[in-house]
C-alpha cells in the first residue's frame, strides 16, 4: 500500500515531456523547494516513500520513536534545501549533527526549549522546526505555517500524546509497548493485525499514518549517515 499525495507516497519518475533551455540561460533559473518532500525510506517492496514536509500550509507532525531517526529526518530535510530548527533541551545530541550539517552553513539550528525564534519561511525558503523536549513538550512558541511544518518527537506515549495525534496530519511510530500499542491502534483506528506488529518493530521501521492511509516504512541510512549517527536504533 502507498500512502496518497498528501501525505507518505511512492517516488515515481516525471511524466510530461522534458525541457531545454540554453547553458548562458541557466544562471537566471530559480528551483524554490516545494512539495517534493523528504525521502524517509522505503517500503516492504523496495520502493522509496517520501512525506512532504514543504507546504504552503500550516502542516503537524508527530513522531513515536527513537532520536536516530528524527535526526535522519532533520539531516534529509536540510538536503532538500530547508531549513531545520531543533528545540532541544538536550542540545549535546544533536551538536554534532548540527556541525556537519551545514558544512559551515546554519542550515541546522540549536535553540533552548521555548527560545525558537521567527524563522521566516517562504516557498524558496521552507523550514522545518523538530521539537525535541521529552515526555511532556510544552506548546511551542514556534507553531506550523505556510512552508514551516513542525515535528515533535515522543520518546513513548505519554499524557500528550493523544491530542498530539488526534492534532496531526502525520503520525509515524516506532517499537512501543503492548499498553502503548493499544491506546495507540484505538486513536489511529488500527487493525488487530497492525497493533501486535508494533511491539515487535525491527530498529528503522515506522509505521506512518494520515487519516486513514497508513504505511510501514524502513529507513535505510546512508553510508554518510551511518558514519555522523551510527546504525538504526529505537533507543537514545
Amino acid at each position: 500500500m502507498t500512502l496518497g499525495a498528501g501525505s507518505v507516497r511512492a517516488l515515481t519518475g516525471p511524466r510530461h515531456a522534458g525541457h531545454t533551455t540554453s547553458l548562458d540561460d541557466l544562471g537566471a533559473l530559480s528551483l524554490p523547494v516545494g512539495d517534493d518532500g523528504v525521502v524517509i525510506g522505503e517500503d516492504s517492496e523496495g520502493r522509496a516513500q517520501i512525506a512532504g514536509f514543504h507546504r504552503p500550509v500550516p502542516y503537524e507532525v508527530l513522531l513515536i520513536g527513537g532520536l536516530w531517526t528524527a535526526q535522519v529526518l532533520a539531516l534529509r530535510a536540510a538536503a532538500t534545501g530547508a531549513r531545520v530548527a531543533v528545540e532541544t533541551a538536550r542540545a549535546p545530541l544533536w551538536t554534532g549533527l548540527a556541525r556537519a550539517a551545514g558544512a559551515g552553513l546554519e542550515c541546522l539550528t540549536l535553540h533552548e526549549v521555548g527560545r525558537v525564534p521567527p524563522m521566516g519561511a517562504t516557498v524558496s525558503g521552507p523550514v522545518l522546526v523538530i521539537r525535541d523536549c521529552g515526555m511532556r513538550p510544552p506548546r511551542g512558541r514556534v507553531v506550523s505555517s505556510p512552508w514551516q511544518s513542525v515535528l515533535t518527537l515522543l520518546p513513548y506515549m505519554s499524557p500528550v500524546a493523544p491530542r498530539l495525534m488526534r492534532n496531526s496530519a502525520l503520525v509515524g511510530v516506532q517499537r512501543v509497548s503492548p499498553e502503548e500499542a493499544g491506546q495507540i491502534g484505538r486513536i489511529l483506528g488500527l487493525t488487530r493485525g497492525e497493533v501486535d506488529v508494533l511491539p515487535t518493530l525491527a530498529d528503522g521501521v515506522t509505521l506512518w499514518s494520515a487519516g486513514g492511509e497508513r504505511q510501514w516504512v524502513l529507513t535505510r541510512p546512508t553510508d554518510a549517515e551511518t558514519g555522523l549517527l551510527g546504525v538504526a536504533r529505537r533507543m537514545d
